[in-house]
């Protein structure tokens, strides 16, 4: 990443300490934000989010499974975020892997919590079929178009409206002595359950850059 000359340095602080960016906006002031669902339709849920140049893509995918050992009562969740190399020329050769490997871990502990899923934005209760027999596995994956800046913001917007997107099949299930205990799953093509999104959070990140404080007791010293 080309780093800033102090010229620049000198200009942004400015306009910080005058509450203006270069591109009008204030200092707590978002970028335009666009948003568009059901960009893909052989995903379950899918959406798009432009924020400023920043242009992102988010899908939800559905599909039964069975749950751990140690979490019967529990479905699974994963993402994964990929970075497009041609999204920013920081993403070149290994750049693209690590901030992908960095991004997906900081959405796994906003949204899925500890690993006994306590603390989780996204109910893995509700992702449950049969307990201990089977569940439902969403893997959501995260893809960067093109990055200019608030890229966790981003994604994070992406997957909440993905997932409010997102349709899990209904399952009727039937147990009996032919199965062996084992459940018989039938998955409907034409009804479907709306994923309730009300615990995912929006993300902000907020940069630090310098505190300018003014005294009364500054200007009394020099009286003095």
């Amino acid at each position: 990443m080309v780093g800033l000359s102090e010229g620049e340095k000198h200009f942004i602080r400015g306009g910080i300490a005058q509450d203006l960016r270069a591109d009008g906006r204030t200092r707590l002031q978002f970028r335009a934000l666009t948003v568009e669902t059901g960009i893909i339709p052989q995903a379950n849920g899918s959406a798009r989010v432009r924020m400023g140049a920043t242009e992102v893509i988010a899908s939800v995918k559905a599909e039964l499974g069975k749950p751990t050992i140690l979490h019967p009562d529990k479905g699974k969740v994963s993402i994964y975020v990929d970075c497009s190399p041609t999204a920013a020329p920081m993403f070149e050769g290994r750049g693209s892997e690590e901030l992908s490997a960095e991004l997906s871990v900081a959405l796994q502990r906003c949204l899925l919590g500890g690993k006994s899923g306590a603390g989780a934005a996204i109910d893995l209760s509700s992702l449950i079929v049969v307990e201990g027999k089977a569940c439902w596995d969403l893997y959501i994956d995260g893809l960067v178009v093109s990055s200019d800046g608030n890229l966790l913001d981003a994604l994070a917007a992406a997957i909440k409206v993905a997932l409010s997107d997102t349709g899990i099949p209904k399952v009727n299930v039937s147990l009996n002595n032919e199965t062996d205990g084992e459940p018989e799953v039938d998955i409907s093509d034409e009804e479907f359950l709306q994923f309730d999104t009300s615990g995912v959070p929006v993300i902000i990140t907020l940069t630090k850059s310098f505190c300018s404080v003014s005294s009364p007791l500054e200007s009394l010293k020099r009286h003095i």
